[in-house]
Formats: structure tokens, sequence, C-alpha cells
């Protein structure tokens, strides 16, 4: 009973933070079903549809530069508020933008939220976790942008549904939102659980870890003592942190210039921005139109996304599940050989399917097979290794380097992919993707160890080479 109460508490801080993981899927998934009407409205070319996707992604890549040092200098907690904050001014913004460049910004906007969260929320979770159970609570982040992938796909589908229904209204507004230019409804229905958002942090402590490096000992004994349910615990945790925090030469510029420091945080680097490359975010992005260019109509193109969407969901619970059981390197292992198979047959297909006869239905299960394999290895465990692989000092910096790299492959993917798919073809994109996950894989099997159990400060201990274990 005690077991269950202290991870239940920790469970409710998980859950909050992971809100943020929630408005980041909505925000990044919901522009999949709005680009050919802001296309249309606007007119725009092909180079002006990948800013519009690509804009937000420019927002993320500032938001994950300022994010650590703005979460080592104000705290976790004020950070998720001021995210909170931009994504209810995006919402509301883009709903009501009469120009291309208004929306554009608006979108920029809600892309720093987007930033920000991606390094703070499952930063604060993994500083809150219990060490055995914080490979799934951090993942709980990844669940909760899945289900804002689902919830942004299955928006879409039932507004654009809405919109050709008969209805009254005396609502200018209303009718031109929900109605006539429904894309406005689209990306303003964020508005709800940003707010949401930035009401219920107000209920969740500030990460105990921060507190000790901010020379505020007491307050972290404190919440630690609620999250074991000892003060006693609480004041040995507190004891394990100031051990590595306090140690001598141990600034954020003196880590980074420490090649046993330096090491995993070049490390982090590149897996995330290699994850970006094996094809992930393209089909988020574009997968309707990929769809279309299937030849399926632009109805069932949705329909299909959200099944795409239903299957990340229900993958990344699995995930969950078994991530501290099996660990992160068995879970990416399964996973991206999966990727590589499904890969190689959906650019098959778009090479013979059609002279083979083979149905479109075909198509969308090789695609949920990819999402499978995808869900269940590398989106599951990527934020659960940035989260934990660096010292409490550095932890907020070092995440914003990983988290600008990976924003940075995430805005060429979004930019590139039209063009990949226009030069190279669907058949040459996906086989791109398949060949981009062997470098990752190389990378894991040789570099990174498993950190499944560990807590954060022996993970620490084994950077610094003071802890031979791997």
């Amino acid at each position: 009973m005690q077991d269950t109460s202290r991870l239940g508490y920790v469970l409710f801080l998980a859950i909050v933070a992971a809100i943020g993981g929630f408005l980041f899927g909505y925000d990044t998934a919901v522009i999949s079903g709005t680009i050919s009407a802001v296309a249309d409205q606007f007119g725009l070319n092909s180079l002006e549809q990948g800013w519009y996707v690509g804009c937000a992604l420019t927002g993320s890549i500032f938001g994950v530069a300022v994010a650590g040092w703005a979460s080592d200098l104000m705290g976790r907690k004020k950070v998720l508020m001021l995210s909170a904050l931009l994504f209810s001014v995006s919402a509301l913004g883009c709903a009501l933008s009469f120009s291309f460049t208004s929306l554009v910004w608006f979108r920029i906007i809600g892309g720093i939220g987007i930033g920000m969260v991606s390094i703070v929320s499952p930063m604060y979770i993994s500083e809150v976790a219990i060490a055995r159970f914080r490979g799934g609570l951090v993942a709980i982040y990844q669940l909760a942008i899945t289900i804002g992938f689902l919830g942004a796909y299955l928006m879409n589908f039932q507004l654009l549904n809405f919109s050709t229904t008969e209805f009254k209204t005396d609502s200018l507004y209303f009718s031109l939102i929900f109605k006539e230019e429904v894309w406005r409804g689209m990306l303003g229905m964020e508005f709800v659980p940003a707010f949401l958002f930035l009401v219920i942090i107000l209920a969740i402590p500030e990460s105990p870890r921060w507190l000790i490096v901010r020379h505020r000992p007491i307050e972290a004994e404190a919440i630690f003592a609620r999250i074991y349910r000892s003060v006693e615990i609480g004041k040995a945790k507190v004891k394990e942190v100031l051990l590595t925090s306090e140690r001598p030469n141990t600034t954020a510029l003196n880590l980074l210039g420490n090649p046993k420091i330096l090491k995993p945080v070049l490390l982090g680097v590149a897996i995330a921005i290699l994850g970006q490359f094996m094809g992930v975010n393209a089909v988020l992005y574009y997968g309707p139109r990929i769809f279309e260019q299937a030849g399926i109509s632009g109805g069932d193109a949705l329909y299909y996304q959200v099944w795409i969407g239903l299957v990340n969901v229900l993958t990344t619970v699995i995930a969950l599940l078994i991530i501290d059981r099996l660990g992160r390197k068995k879970l990416v292992y399964f996973g991206v050989s999966g990727m590589i198979i499904s890969l190689m047959l959906i650019s098959f297909y778009f090479v013979y399917g059609e002279e083979l006869g083979i149905g479109s239905v075909f198509l969308l299960i090789l695609f949920l097979f990819y999402v499978f394999a995808t869900a269940i290895s590398i989106s599951a465990v990527i934020f659960v290794l940035l989260s934990e692989m660096y010292p409490n000092r550095i932890r907020g910096i070092a995440m914003s380097i990983a988290g600008f790299s990976l924003w940075v492959g995430t805005y060429l993917i979004g930019q590139l992919t039209p063009w990949l798919l226009e030069n190279l073809g669907p058949a040459g994109t996906f086989l791109l993707f398949a060949f981009m996950c062997l470098p990752y894989l190389f990378l894991m099997w040789k570099y990174i160890p498993e950190t499944a159990g560990k807590s954060l400060e022996e993970i620490e201990e084994y950077w610094m080479g003071e802890n031979s274990q791997g």
C-alpha cells in the first residue's frame, strides 16, 4: 500500500507534466489536416506549403535553444507555465488569422511552446521519478504526444465532417471557424487543453533536484519526503544528489569541456537528429498526402491517418509497460529492425503495388506496422534517454543541445519531405528512410549504455568513469 501511494503521487506529477506532451502532439499533427485548405485559401506554392508546415518547427528550435537555460534559471515549473501560455495564444491567434503572415507568426509562437515542453516536461518527470519506474513514467510523456497526435487526427476528421452538415447559427465567427474555413477550428481547438495545462501546473511542486542545484535543499527534502513517504529517505536523497551536484569543477561550462561528459552530449545529439531521418515525422506530417499519392481519396486519407494515430497510442502504452522491464536497448533493436522491414516493403508497394494489383488496404497495413515498430522503440526511448543521460547541474543545457539537434532534424524533414516525394518519389523516399536506420542501430549498440533501473546519480557516475558498470 505504501509503495502504491508513493507511485500514485509521482504518477500524478508525471501526468500533469505530460499534458505538455499532448499539446506537443496536437500542435504537431493538426497541421496535416489543414495543409490543402490553407494552401487553397492563401494561394500557396509548394515552397510556401513547406514553410507553413515548417514555420512552427523554427519556433520549436528557438524554444529548445532557450528551454534548458530558462529552466535552469527559472525552474522547470515556471517554464512549463510559460509554454502553456504560448500554446494558448497560438491557438486563438491561428483561429482568428486573416493573413498568411499572421498565421505563420502564431504558428511560430506555438512552436516555441513545443520546443520548451519537449525539453522541460520529460526532464521534470525524470527528476521527480522513482528510479525503478523512471522509464515508464517518462514514457507517459511520449504516450501523451501520441494521444495528442490521435486527438488532432480525430478532431480534423470530425470537424471536416461537421463542416459539411447543415446547421444554422447567428454567429459569423462560429460559421467561419467551423464551416466555411474549418481549418481555423482545427487549429483553434488546441486552446482548451492549453488553458487546462496552464491552470493545473499550479498543483505540482518544483523539481527537487533543481531546488538542490539552486541551493534550496530544505524545500527539496520536503518534496522527496512526500514522494517516498519518509522524512529519512527524503534527507538521504538530498545527500545523494548533493554528492554529485557539489563536486568541484562542475559548472556547466566545465562539464561541457570534460570529454567524459561531452561524449554523452554528442551521442544525444546524434541519436536525436538521426531519429528524425527514419521517416516517422514524414508519415505524421504528410500521411494524408502520401495516401493520396497512392490513389486514396482525401476523406479516406484522413480516416487512414486516424488509424495510424490509434496504433501509435496503443503501441506506446505497451512500450510504457515494458520499457523498464526489457530495457531501452532491446526495444530499439526490436523496433528499428521492424522499421527497416516495413519501410522497404512500403517502397516495394509504390514500385510494384499497382502492377501486382495490391489494394490500398495493404499499404495501410504496412504503415501501421511501421508505426508500431517506431512507437515501440525510438519514439518511446528517445525522451527517456535524453532526460536521464546527463548530470544534474548540466541536464537543462545538455537536453537543450540534444533537443536543438532533434528539432533541426524535424524542421529539415518537414521542409524536405515534399521535395523528396517529388524528386525521389515515395519509393525512393522510404528506401532512404530505411537506410538511415542503420547508423542509429550502430550507435545504440556500440556507445549507449543500458540505463534501466539506475538512479540519475548512478548514470552520472557511469559517464564520469567512476562506475565500471554499463
